[in-house]
């Protein structure tokens, strides 16, 4: 929120890789598989978290020490990030810094949302979110896919579940999805050809033009002030035709 905020950060969880800064920041792990040792030989005077940070026995660990902590709540949607920021910047005394972001947040995300609002429900492409290809768990509705997928003009018809399903060769067939949504593997995949060999998606209306997309998680699914951005891109990629800007 200004320029040397950054600084203040003594290290990040595993998720944490934009700016390029926050990667070359130490790394405490994968948030919900926290080590108490390792933050707290950090000596930090604030943690600011996901409410979703774990094991619970280091949560209550770390809950006990003296060192404050701001848990941020998980909440896909334009108002949600707005909280965030806010939260974010109360916490390190950047309110009118925090204010001005939350301004320019609003104005380009709502630009996005309504890139593909005159695009009829019967032309809406039909998308379906896998976390991985080892077992095809598919994301309903209350999940982070959920909501970027429907900011974008899509359709998830994975939506009449709650949170994050396995999806069935049978089930897939009768969803017809058009497109597959995947976040990418670091090692350049998945691949179509990866991810089409797989029985019960080889028999989606995706395999047929090999209509998968392929974008960064924390970008994807983070609903932070870059979301907009990932917005624009799902929708350019879901309709070519309409124009996103820049």
């Amino acid at each position: 929120m200004r320029s040397n905020s950054g600084e203040r950060i003594v290290a990040v969880d595993r998720g944490s890789k934009y700016p390029q800064a926050a990667a070359e920041k130490p790394n405490v792990g994968y948030r919900r598989k926290l080590s108490v040792e390792g933050v707290a030989a950090l000596d930090p005077d604030l943690i600011i978290a996901a409410e979703d940070i774990g094991p619970a026995e280091a949560v209550d660990v770390l809950s006990s020490l003296t060192i404050p902590i701001v848990y941020v709540p998980e909440d896909n949607s334009r108002d949600g990030i707005l909280r965030k920021i806010e939260l974010v910047a109360a916490a390190l005394d950047l309110k009118q810094p925090g204010a001005n972001l939350s301004h320019q947040v609003i104005e380009t995300f709502d630009a996005a949302a309504k890139l593909t609002s005159g695009i009829p429900t019967e032309k809406r492409r039909k998308v379906v979110f896998f976390h991985g290809l080892v077992r095809l768990t598919a994301a309903g509705s209350g999940t982070a896919a959920d909501a970027i997928i429907r900011y974008a003009g899509g359709v998830n018809p994975m939506a009449e579940v709650v949170g994050y399903k396995a999806a069935s060769e049978e089930k897939l067939i009768e969803l017809a999805p058009d497109v597959i949504l995947m976040m990418g593997d670091g090692k350049g995949g998945p691949t179509a050809s990866e991810v089409f060999a797989v029985p019960a998606l080889a028999a989606t209306p995706a395999a047929k033009t090999k209509a998968l997309l392929v974008l960064d998680g924390a970008y994807m699914i983070g609903f932070g002030p870059r979301t907009a951005d990932a917005i624009r891109d799902l929708t350019k990629a879901l309709y070519p035709d309409i124009a996103v800007g820049n």
